[in-house]
This record gives structure tokens, sequence and C-alpha cells, in this order.
């Protein structure tokens, strides 16, 4: 595996497997990485011939008070498992090298509509961050597949929007959440839960399961909502948002059958988010 750290380097390893007309895919992560992110670098082995991962804890898409000085930061643990997983290539760049001009003058994009609500309205700003440093990416590494976790639902359909709104040629791939034994969603974020957090944290999941189950039984959805907030909260949970949509984040209608339940909830010092697909039954 070759670990990278500037555009020309990156483009230097790139361009025979470019000549040769090889499919490359993308992994962008933040590092600290976990069985989930294995799993989309095994979906990308899977479907491309080199597989690039880049490592970049993005400044852009933290809010003020956010974690960003306590994101934990695993170099060469990661870099380890990328080798693992037979990762082609691993792009590290600091802050300079795709902030050249610096955060306060950087160009961002905006993805208007699907960026709003849910999360974006916990975290302003943090989409335009999403948004215009996997743009970056993209133009560095010019996949032709990328691959993304289905836990950050609402980021996936912002990168989709995007990539479809300017015309990037590269396949946006989802991949489905992966889980502990208990239930509960991988994710970097889990390293800040006590030993008695980590044992309640499960309930989230296990809260959308059991509102799956009653609007797949036709219970009327504002009182699945509202009694799933109650079980967050009894479960020891500060929610964040519990929310009903459709899979394009537009609000349900009589006629939606393909939904999703949402959520995003604080347990001591970690924000969890979750989310489930589910059917609705015809009214």
């Amino acid at each position: 595996m070759h670990t990278l750290q500037t555009a020309e380097a990156l483009n230097d390893a790139l361009a025979e497997p470019r000549r040769r007309g090889q499919r490359i895919a993308l992994v962008p992560t933040m590092g600290n990485l976990h069985a989930g992110h294995l799993a989309l670098f095994h979906h990308a082995r899977r479907r491309a011939d080199v597989v690039v991962a880049s490592l970049f804890v993005n400044p852009l898409q933290f809010g003020p008070g956010e974690d960003l000085d306590a994101y934990p930061r695993t170099f060469a643990d990661d870099q380890a498992a990328l080798e693992k997983a037979d990762c082609d290539v691993l792009f590290a760049p600091d802050t300079a090298t795709l902030y050249p001009q610096g955060l306060e003058n950087a160009t961002r994009i905006h993805v208007p509509g699907v960026s709003e609500g849910l999360c974006g309205d916990s975290r302003p700003g943090h989409f335009d961050g999403v948004a215009t440093v996997v743009a970056m990416l993209l133009n560095l590494v010019a996949p032709g597949l990328a691959c993304f976790g289905e836990k950050d639902y609402q980021q996936l359909a912002v990168i989709r929007q995007m990539v479809a709104d300017l015309h990037l040629p590269v396949e946006i791939d989802g991949v489905p959440i992966v889980r502990a034994d208990d239930g509960l969603a991988l994710s970097s974020r889990n390293g800040y839960l006590s030993d008695a957090e980590r044992a309640k944290a499960p309930a989230l999941y296990h809260t959308l399961c059991a509102m799956r189950d009653r609007l797949a039984a036709g219970e009327d959805q504002d009182t699945v909502l509202v009694h799933g907030h109650q079980a967050l909260q009894e479960a020891g949970f500060t929610p964040d948002y519990l929310a009903l949509r459709d899979r394009q984040l537009n609000p349900v209608t009589a006629r939606t059958r393909q939904a999703v339940l949402l959520a995003a909830a604080h347990l001591g010092a970690a924000r969890l988010i979750d989310n489930l697909s589910l059917e609705l039954p015809a009214s």
C-alpha cells in the first residue's frame, strides 16, 4: 500500500491505473477505523481494480464546540488495518494541502434541500463541510466509484445530490450499517461511551425496531414517534431528533410506502445516530 500526503504524489500513483482503464474506488474516512469502515473497503475491493482510502479529519465539517480536537486519531492502527484490507493507496493529506487558502477563504459547496433539517439543523454548516471535502477528494482521485456507509443516511443523500447536480462522473454506493451483536451501529464516537453508557446504547436501535414494527402494523405515525421519543428518554438518552421520512428524506404522505426512521440522540459525551428502513402499509 502506498501512503501519500500530497495531491501530486496521489496523481502520480494513479496515473498508470488510469492509463490502463482500471476502475478506481474511493473510500473517504476520518480514520479511527472499525469493522464498519472495513466493510466499505471489502465492498470497494469487490467492485473495483484499485482501492483508494482517504484519511482526513476535516475541520470544515465541525462546528464551534464540537469534538474536532477530541476526535480520535489513530493513524498507525488505521494504516495497519488498511494494509490488511488490501487497500492500494492511502491518501492522508494535511489541512494545508486541501485548504491552501485557509479555512476562512475556502470555496464551499452547499447542497440545498436534502442538507436541511435533521442533522442539518443540529449541526449548522456540517454538510457544507462534508460536500466540500468530498468534492475535493472526488476531483483529486477521479474514481469511478465511491463508497459511503448508510449509517450516515443524510450525509449519503447529500453526496448523491451533489454528484447529480454537479454532473460528476462517479457512481455512489451506499453500504449497509454494520452493527455490534447487541444492535448498536458501529461508530468512531462509540469510544466516547463509558461502560455503563455502552450497555444502554443499544436501546437506540431497539427503539427504532419497535417503532418499525408498530408502524408496519398500521399504528398512527405521530403516536409512534411520541412513544419512541419517550422510550429514548427513559433509556437515558437526550434525543436530538426522531423522524419518519421517505427514502429521499421528504416528509411522508399517505402515498409513501418506502420510508426510513432516523434518530440522533446524546448519551453522555457521545452523539449517536442511527436509521432503519421500513415499508409503510397502505392507508
